[in-house]
């Protein structure tokens, strides 16, 4: 682990917040998750953290950078984990998946976190749940001050978007958690969930 970790810092790979990994590990022993579909595996280091908190969880993840593709396949092997993490190599906007999932695990272009909510929440089992990382982006979401480069103030207000989409989402209830970089957990509504958004 600690090789991932330091090959990552030395190539300039984003990987999961020590504090926001134990978030996610943690609400998938707690909640009995089993399978997971991750957009965004980079070089497999959550995948992996998701596929040892238990020997029954299967992991999908999708990685559209070759580079990061390969080093991610290189260490679930050394994982002895190709068996249950299937890892595909293409961009996830443009993979169709019939499975369905416990849990939706979205870490990858942060500009585009509501095409792909839109894309697999249809893979999300009934009582199942999306978890979206890098919701309050470095603290920059909660700046008030004005970004000066104008990619990153771009980026900055589709994760916005993103946050207002969550929270106006009738099918799905969002909790925001300052945890990492912040988290969005996403579940879906209950039949009475709808009825109370309704009333209100």
């Amino acid at each position: 682990m600690k090789a991932m970790e330091k090959y990552a810092e030395e190539n300039n790979v984003p990987i999961m917040d020590k504090k926001g990994l134990k978030f996610l590990v943690d609400y998938i022993k707690f909640n009995n998750v089993k399978s997971i579909l991750e957009v965004g595996s980079a070089i497999g280091y959550s995948a992996i953290n998701m596929a040892l908190v238990n020997t029954n969880i299967t992991v999908t993840t999708i990685e559209k950078d070759e580079v990061r593709y390969f080093e991610a396949l290189k260490n679930i092997k050394r994982f002895k984990l190709d068996k249950r993490i299937n890892l595909i190599l293409g961009d996830a906007l443009e993979i169709n998946l019939e499975e369905k999932y416990d849990l939706v695990f979205i870490d990858a272009a942060k500009g585009q976190y509501i095409r792909y909510f839109e894309k697999y929440s249809p893979n999300v089992k009934e009582d199942g749940t999306i978890i979206s990382d890098n919701i309050y982006f470095h603290g920059l979401i909660e700046q008030n001050e004005r970004i000066e480069k104008k990619n990153l103030r771009q980026l900055v207000d589709r994760i916005k978007r993103y946050i207002l989409f969550l929270n106006e989402n009738q099918e799905f209830k969002t909790e925001f958690f300052k945890v990492g970089d912040g988290l969005a957990v996403s579940q879906r509504r209950k039949d009475n969930d709808e009825n109370t958004s309704d009333a209100k």
